[in-house]
């Protein structure tokens, strides 16, 4: 018996963890004295085994058995034990969380590979194989398009084309089916160093748009086009089935798997159970705020920082009358988990697109918006923009966007009476460019949380010259001046707070690190220099006092103290 993914490490909690496997066939896997038994889709093997009974402040080793044959660690590992970091009120004040998003997978072809260059995540992970054990992140934040089911790379292409069982209907560039996204996710995740850190570092994971296709969800035109495709119903249904199966269902605790109707029946049913994914994923994609409707935001607690993970995807609601980035039951919910009373001292939203992007971006978003709305041609090339410059982050849902500051701002704030948090942090991606920016909302007290936006993007991908330079346009202060006179003048109102970026936009494959201290919190982004090496581009203290700056990005007078970035490799220290 052989195992074809994993073991892959998701949620862990102080006593609990669960381990992810996809197996060659039917069979029982056991973890630490833990079994579960494995479920069927399209012919392929899954398991998610929960793990209990363990020691809370513990680095716990594990092997993974399948019927009763150890099959991890792999004989000859040249790896470290993979280890079950446990939570506990000992390492409560204590986190490391690595973050980033977009991610394509290694490529075989030498020109192809000069061109997308180092994977940032993979190096860090051969760097951190020679590190102390103490030094592994307590979490890694996948942010978003973990497989790219749109670019296809050229091995993929080579994969789909020799299959005798493929639809006519379907293109030959473009995943379609189950078993085709099973081969995406075997290429991105089977690579050593990736499989051994996401073995041994608990790993929570959302979606964007190239894991289902570019611009998904954009708006309502776009459904409306999409619908008509002959193979997008294939399509959608092998994509949200595939989500759920490889990414959604570790990122819920054990108590949130039990309480599953969908999951629940997955396991209690007997043979293939690919009908009841084509269900599920029927239901996710057009129930969104229903009382049916899946919830694929979910909350991670590590000690004293909380993640309330947002679906900004698949949760966006999308018809003629309401525009919204997530529909209003789950936006409460998200309320709700992160304003819950607890001994909070680092909040963190993530969201795979910006809440705030370069300013002049935001404002050309908001005023695409109110085009897009209008009746007549003026509409249609609204829309037609929307799409082609990829303009449906969260100032292209501007009541979402203020529904989040206002949630934002109540966070920093303190409610009823409670001290608020150090810090409250969106964690983003998608953008093609890594920045940390420092949001000044009005009528904050003085002992408010501080309040960033902190993007890294991409881990492994292309960022042409010209897109560089659009972005670091897009941040200038004459830019912002221009779009918001003209923002105005085109009825789109101010955002209500004010930001700005805490040093030049960096680009490249980067990947990011949150490392927080009781209630002082930096954090750094690192760029790979070789297979096992990167270097510090920026590190900023999230908890520092503001200080005035010459140079403004929105009329804010504000700025984050930042440490001089190091031009040595982490890995030559």
């Amino acid at each position: 018996m052989t195992l074809v993914l994993g073991p892959v490490l998701r949620h862990v909690g102080e006593t609990t963890a669960t381990v992810w496997v996809q197996t060659e066939q039917k069979a029982r896997v056991e973890v630490l004295g833990c079994a579960a038994d494995t479920f069927e889709v399209c012919g392929h093997h899954y398991a998610l085994v929960p793990v209990t009974g363990l020691e809370p402040d513990s680095r716990i080793p594990y092997e993974v058995h399948v019927d009763g044959a150890k099959v991890w660690p792999r004989p000859s590992s040249p790896f470290p034990d993979s280890v079950i970091p446990t939570r506990g009120p000992l390492t409560a004040g204590h986190a490391r969380i690595l973050f980033g998003s977009c991610r394509y997978v290694k490529v075989s072809d030498r020109k192809l590979a000069a061109l997308y260059g180092i994977d940032a995540l993979d190096a860090y992970s051969a760097r951190l194989a020679s590190r102390p054990v103490e030094e592994r992140p307590t979490a890694l934040l996948l942010l978003g398009d973990q497989v790219y089911a749109d670019e296809l790379t050229p091995q993929t292409r080579r994969r789909i084309a020799g299959r005798r069982d493929r639809h006519p209907d379907w293109p030959d560039d473009e995943i379609v089916g189950f078993d085709e996204y099973v081969g995406l996710y075997r290429d991105s995740w089977s690579d050593p160093e990736i499989r051994w850190i996401l073995s041994t570092v608990p790993t929570a994971m959302i979606f964007d748009d190239h894991d289902v296709l570019d611009d998904w969800n954009t708006s309502a035109a776009w459904r409306r086009q999409m619908a008509q495709t002959p193979w997008w119903r294939d399509r959608i249904r092998s994509a949200l089935a595939s989500y759920w199966v490889y990414q959604h269902l570790g990122n819920l605790p054990p108590e949130e798997l039990e309480a599953d109707p969908d999951y629940q029946r997955v396991l209690k049913a007997a043979g293939d159970v690919w009908p009841l994914l084509v269900e599920l994923a029927d239901r996710a994609d057009t129930e969104v705020d229903g009382d049916k409707a899946l919830r694929f935001s979910f909350r991670w607690d590590m000690g004293r920082s909380r993640l309330v993970m947002i679906d900004s995807r698949n949760g966006r609601i999308l018809d003629d009358e309401r525009h919204l980035m997530v529909g209003n039951r789950e936006f409460a919910w998200i309320e709700e988990q992160a304003t819950t009373p607890g001994e909070v001292d680092h909040l963190l939203l993530g969201t795979s697109v910006p809440w705030l992007m370069a300013p002049a971006l935001g404002d050309l978003e908001t005023v695409n918006e109110i085009a897009a709305a209008r009746p007549g041609w003026r509409g249609k090339l609204g829309e037609k923009l929307r799409q082609t410059a990829d303009l449906e982050h969260w100032p292209a849902f501007r009541e979402s966007f203020d529904r989040l500051t206002r949630l934002v701002g109540r966070v920093a704030a303190g409610e009823e009476g409670r001290r608020p948090p150090a810090t409250v942090s969106v964690l983003s991606g998608d953008v093609h460019h890594s920045y940390a920016a420092r949001a000044n909302l009005p009528d904050l007290p003085a002992e408010a949380a501080r309040v960033h936006q902190l993007v890294c993007s991409p881990v492994h991908n292309v960022v042409p010259l010209p897109v560089r330079v659009a972005f670091r346009l897009s941040w200038s202060r004459l830019a912002w001046r221009v779009t918001r006179r003209w923002a105005s003048h085109n009825g789109a109102p101010a955002p209500g707070l004010s930001w700005r970026k805490l040093d030049s936009p960096m680009f490249g494959n980067l990947i990011a690190t949150l490392v927080v201290d009781g209630r002082d919190a930096d954090v750094f982004f690192e760029k790979p220099l070789s297979a096992a090496s990167l270097c510090e581009l920026g590190r900023f203290d999230l908890t520092a006092e503001e200080k005035p700056l010459n140079e403004l990005a929105t009329g804010s007078s504000a700025q984050l103290q930042s440490r001089a970035p190091s031009s040595r490799s982490q890995g030559e220290r």
